[in-house]
Order: C-alpha cells, then sequence, then structure tokens
C-alpha cells in the first residue's frame, strides 16, 4: 500500500514537471500518461493542494511610479505601467513582455472571453504564459485574417496557441481583415461559420493588442495596393496608428465611420465597451501611443521609460 502512494506521488510529481516545467498542455498530458483530461486536471490541483507543488511569483521589475500617475492625470488612463529602463534596450523590451504577460495572467484569471489581435508583440507575450487550467475561458478573434498565413504571428494561430495554455477553447474568424464590398461584408456576418465568433465577440471582458501604423498596412502587399478603397475617403497623412483594424488621427478619432469602416469584425462601440483593452507600445509607436491615449482607445498600457518620455514629448508639440 505504501509502495502504491509513493507511485501515485511520483506521478504527480511527474504530471506537475510536465506541465509547469515543460509546458506541455493538457491534452498532451492527457496522451503522454494515458489519463483523461479530468483526471490529469485532478492531479494537477492534488498536486497544489498536497504542497507538492508551490506557485510563488517573483517580480524584479521596477515600476516609474511618479511617471505613472502624471499619465494617469494627463489621459485619465485606467492603469499605466511604466518599466524603469536599464543599460540594455534589449533587456528593457524582454522585462516589459514579462512584465505584460504577468498582467494579462492576471487579467485572464477574471475573465470569461479574451479577445486576442495579433503581431510578434502579441505572440511573444503569449509565449510567456505560465500554464494554468481555465476551463471556462474562451480565446476570440475579433477582427478577420491579417493574411499573414505562414507567420505563427498570424491570426488564428495566436488564438489557438493562447488557448493552448489555458487548456481551454477558442474560436476564429476564417475571413479577411478588409471586406470592401459592404453587401458581401453583411451577408458573411450571417453565415453559420461566422455567428458563434461573433456572438463571443460581442461578450469581451479583455482584449489584448499591439499598436499598428500605416507601416503595418504596408508590409502585407494586398492591403497596400489597395489603400484607398480600405479606407475610403480617408487623409493618410493624419493617420497616427491603426488599432483594432482601424486607423486614428493624433487626437484619437477613429478616421472611418460605421459606414465606411470596411473591417470585418465587431464594430468599434462593441471594442470600446470592453472593460480591459490592454495594448503594449514599442519606442518607434509615440504617435501611434499618443493617439490611443488621447481618444481613451485603450484602458491598459504596459511601456517603459523611454517610449513614455517620448509620448509626453509628442504630446507637447503636436
Amino acid at each position: 500500500m505504501q509502495n502504491d502512494n509513493y507511485k501515485y506521488q511520483e506521478q504527480l510529481a511527474a504530471i506537475a514537471q510536465d506541465f509547469y516545467l515543460s509546458r506541455l498542455t493538457i491534452s498532451e498530458l492527457s496522451t503522454k500518461y494515458s489519463l483523461s483530461r479530468y483526471l490529469i486536471k485532478k492531479s494537477l490541483d492534488e498536486a497544489i493542494s498536497s504542497g507538492l507543488v508551490t506557485v510563488s511569483i517573483n517580480s524584479p521589475l521596477s515600476r516609474n511610479f511618479a511617471l505613472e500617475m502624471q499619465f494617469q492625470k494627463k489621459f485619465g488612463l485606467k492603469n499605466i505601467y511604466i518599466i524603469k529602463d536599464s543599460s540594455n534596450p534589449e533587456e528593457d523590451q524582454k522585462k516589459i513582455i514579462e512584465y505584460a504577460a504577468e498582467q494579462l495572467q492576471l487579467l485572464i484569471k477574471k475573465s470569461k472571453v479574451v479577445g486576442l489581435a495579433w503581431g510578434g508583440t502579441v505572440y511573444n507575450v503569449i509565449d510567456h504564459f505560465k500554464n494554468q487550467i481555465q476551463a471556462d475561458l474562451i480565446f476570440t478573434q475579433f477582427m478577420g485574417e491579417n493574411m499573414k498565413y505562414h507567420s505563427q504571428a498570424g491570426s488564428m494561430r495566436m488564438v489557438e496557441k493562447a488557448a493552448n495554455k489555458f487548456s481551454t477553447g477558442f474560436t476564429t474568424l476564417a475571413a479577411p481583415l478588409y471586406i470592401i464590398n459592404k453587401r458581401l461584408k453583411n451577408e458573411l456576418r450571417q453565415e453559420p461559420a461566422f455567428k458563434q465568433t461573433f456572438i463571443y465577440a460581442s461578450r469581451m471582458d479583455l482584449i489584448f493588442t499591439g499598436l499598428g501604423t500605416l507601416a503595418s498596412i504596408d508590409s502585407i502587399a494586398c492591403w497596400k495596393q489597395n489603400k484607398k478603397a480600405i479606407f475610403p475617403g480617408v487623409d493618410q497623412e493624419k493617420i497616427a496608428g491603426i488599432l483594432y483594424g482601424r486607423p486614428y488621427d493624433i487626437q484619437g478619432n477613429f478616421l472611418v465611420s460605421n459606414e465606411t469602416d470596411t473591417v470585418f469584425g465587431a464594430d468599434i462601440d462593441t471594442i470600446l465597451a470592453v472593460p480591459h483593452r490592454l495594448a503594449i507600445v514599442s519606442k518607434f509607436k509615440a504617435k501611434a501611443a499618443l493617439g490611443a491615449l488621447r481618444g481613451h482607445l485603450i484602458t491598459d498600457l504596459v511601456i517603459d521609460e523611454a517610449i513614455a518620455n517620448r509620448i509626453l514629448l509628442e504630446a507637447s508639440i503636436s
């Protein structure tokens, strides 16, 4: 009997090690140990409750609280996290990714439906998530595809990657980000294949995104060649950034209306009603960040001191 208990504890330890350290998913563990998903989850819960596994969070990152208060006062931002700079810019970027992953995971824990954008930054943050079980959670696309089908940072791969980290489900929107034909766009929304995704998108309580610029549109040949049709009537010189697929100016005003919007996905009003809209911004997108802040297009922001100071400088001259 004692020997059986020892073997059981040994198996719990092995499952926990594979989940927390090797980052195997519940499905992978189920296959590896020939156990149902229920028994794998039960084993992981027992590993924690018995003390076999302990969870601790170490955050060596320093934040500039004075600068954060300045941003909150100036922009009325809900949550701002400004990481202090170090002497190594590459290390600073790594710290932002790690901190964003921590904060986002805390928000996800309180969420039911999480909408994801795309891009290298979003991909890297997801890569830093710790594996955990949250079966009542759904990750969803809320906009169509960015056309980067051969990239790991593509739209559909992003929601699947995030869902695997939490051993939960996801929904996709397998259509282009921009659809110029208004009738086609409206009819596609009624297709059964897309209805479930639009339902989840209407229930999002958290969105995670990066900020784009016109350069991000130009990086995709199809969009670059059709910018005037994608953004009808928009003066491209006024575009400070691209967020949720839509262009906006330096004051945070979207440059497309519901009538001229060609994005296939959740509408602007639905998106701006989401309680938490967290963004990470790189040093080269100060104008995009300033416009998003002025327009209250995001509620949560993770940046470092360098980009924070660039944003304030940009605000003083525009």
